[in-house]
């Protein structure tokens, strides 16, 4: 990705951050989120997918609801977002991509992989508006 796209897609990024409701911001302080171009080659494997623009983030980690004291140790949970995955699906007018359609697809991926995070099925996440 060039590094003007990459820049863009911080930027956006930063103002979605900057704008979470406090409790949602104090998750991502417990659940690191890390912003990479594109998933790696093994992750795409494991999900079954071809091509690495089809993932806007992933969840890793035992979801909250999973959980028990009597469980073997927790790895650290994180969040991944994908700015390659994130730009394929944000909508697009006459062509480009608007400012508003990154932004909210940012928030969108965010909130989705903090609803794994939660124990959140995909249907759950469906039914809520952030499939």
């Amino acid at each position: 990705m060039e590094k003007v796209h990459r820049d863009n897609f911080d930027y956006y990024l930063e103002l979605v951050l900057a704008n979470l409701p406090p409790n949602i911001a104090q998750l991502l302080d417990r659940v690191p989120m890390i912003v990479e171009d594109y998933p790696s080659d093994a992750q795409l494997k494991k999900l079954g997918l071809h091509h690495r623009r089809q993932l806007c983030g992933l969840y890793t980690g035992i979801p909250l609801t999973h959980r028990s004291i009597e469980g073997p140790a927790v790895p650290s949970d994180a969040i991944q977002i994908f700015r390659e995955g994130i730009l394929a699906q944000t909508h697009h007018v006459n062509g480009s991509i608007t400012p508003d359609g990154l932004a909210e697809q940012i928030r969108i991926t965010i909130l989705h992989e903090l609803g794994h995070h939660f124990g959140m099925t995909e249907e759950d996440l469906d039914e809520i508006g952030y499939g």
